[in-house]
């Protein structure tokens, strides 16, 4: 424990500088109601979650980021694999993955709106949309570079595809899989927080939105700052579970 803060205490120090500056800078440098003292940022916090707002607003970003998150993620291991190993689905999916995956999220959400409205169904079926591409395309990676050994090991043995897929192409892909997850976790918050921002009821996003417009600027920046440890979390949350599912691995590499 005390090897991991020595460790961290640099960047803990420069967290702690950053806003000492943004405390000095608002009550003595900057007179400007577009920039509130930390301390009132703070106490906004304290009010917001006494008053069950963010609270609220929290649970239904977190909701239907997490359902859209797990749903990507299922249906990209699930195409990857397939497309790693049938060459048929292969030359059926890829290009239309080549051809989708470069689109901007904002870029769809106002035809989406269309199609689901403004409630959770469109956070979550954006958030499975950004969170497939990552996983997918690790997931190909991943079991395309399985060890020729263990195929071979699985064919002599009369291993059907689907079992072969189960256990031999997927445990040995894992660590790319778990890498492309992590990289579409963070994108599901940021893409959570976009389709709030465009087009929410309820959410983070919305209450960010909704604090800019009544210009209480304190309590804006409080649910920014919230969402940055929320984030943060989360990613810390992945690790720790990435390294006890990956222990065997880690531990070869070492």
């Amino acid at each position: 424990m005390h090897r991991i803060l020595r460790s961290r205490l640099s960047g803990i120090l420069l967290l702690i500088a950053i806003f000492l500056l943004w405390q000095v800078a608002a009550t003595s440098w900057i007179d400007s109601p577009s920039l509130p003292p930390l301390s009132a940022v703070a106490a906004s916090l304290v009010a917001g979650f006494q008053s069950g707002e963010l609270p609220d607003a929290v649970a239904a970003s977190l909701w239907a980021m997490m359902l859209g998150y797990c749903l990507g993620v299922l249906c990209a291991v699930a195409v990857g694999s397939a497309m790693a190993n049938i060459r048929p689905v292969r030359a059926a999916f890829d290009p239309i993955i080549e051809l989708l995956r470069p689109i901007p999220i904002p870029a769809i959400v106002p035809p989406l709106i269309l199609l689901f409205g403004i409630d959770a169904a469109l956070k979550i079926f954006v958030v499975a949309f950004s969170s497939f591409f990552p996983v997918v395309v690790n997931t190909m990676g991943g079991a395309r570079a399985v060890d020729p050994i263990a195929l071979d090991v699985g064919r002599t043995l009369r291993v059907g595809r689907l079992r072969m897929v189960r256990s031999i192409i997927i445990p040995a892909s894992l660590p790319y899989i778990l890498a492309g997850m992590r990289t579409s976790l963070s994108l599901a918050l940021i893409t959570t927080i976009t389709a709030e921002l465009i087009a929410g009821s309820a959410g983070i996003g919305y209450y960010i939105l909704a604090m800019q417009y009544a210009m209480r600027t304190s309590e804006m920046y409080g649910a920014i700052l919230l969402l940055a440890l929320i984030g943060y979390l989360l990613n810390h949350l992945f690790l720790a579970g990435e390294r006890r599912v990956l222990h065997w691995y880690r531990t070869e590499s070492a």
